[in-house]
């Protein structure tokens, strides 16, 4: 079986539901994000603080090309991941890549609701959550749509159901 590629923005989904996923399909469950942080030794945060979003996305780019060499895994990516098109293109070519999309008032409700986000994850823009979220997805939808070969809507939803939904479609 080829790898499961789960994108889309922070707070969609992806590491709760893909460990549902995962556990479903009784195959391994990696989220990119816990991997670099396990590498580098350091939260998302202290990286992009220490050396900046490119550097971030540097060794973002190299975990996936990682996870990539593996077969038969549900790999949660960064939100970001897509804005690179080499890592679209090694998605694609190792797996199927599903997009876990939601509204940004679901987006903002999630993510004021899980401490770890703000420790964890840096603003990308400074802004305030919901102006943040809206300005970040209009930037990255048309990577989400052009990565995606499946598209699930997590609005309303909890990650039994997401998963549920995707297990369908890909059996």
């Amino acid at each position: 079986m080829a790898n499961i590629y789960l994108t889309g923005y922070r707070a969609t989904g992806k590491t709760s539901t893909g460990k549902a996923l995962a556990g479903k399909l009784g195959i391994s469950f990696i989220d990119a994000d816990e991997e670099l942080v396990r590498i580098e030794g350091r939260t998302v945060a202290e990286m992009v603080a220490d050396k900046g979003w490119d550097y971030f996305r540097d060794r973002e780019s190299d975990v996936l090309k990682q996870i990539s060499l593996l077969e038969s895994c549900v790999v949660a990516t960064g939100g970001g991941v897509i804005l690179r098109p080499e890592n679209i293109d090694v998605m694609q070519k190792t797996g199927r890549v599903i997009w876990l999309k939601a509204g940004i008032e679901t987006i903002a409700a999630r993510m004021t609701g899980d401490g770890m986000t703000a420790h964890q994850r840096p603003s990308l823009s400074g802004k305030g959550v919901i102006d943040e979220i809206r300005d970040v997805l209009e930037q990255r939808l048309p990577l989400y749509e052009k990565a995606a070969q499946l598209v699930i809507d997590t609005d309303g939803k909890n990650p039994e159901e997401v998963c549920d939904e995707i297990y369908i479609k890909i059996r």
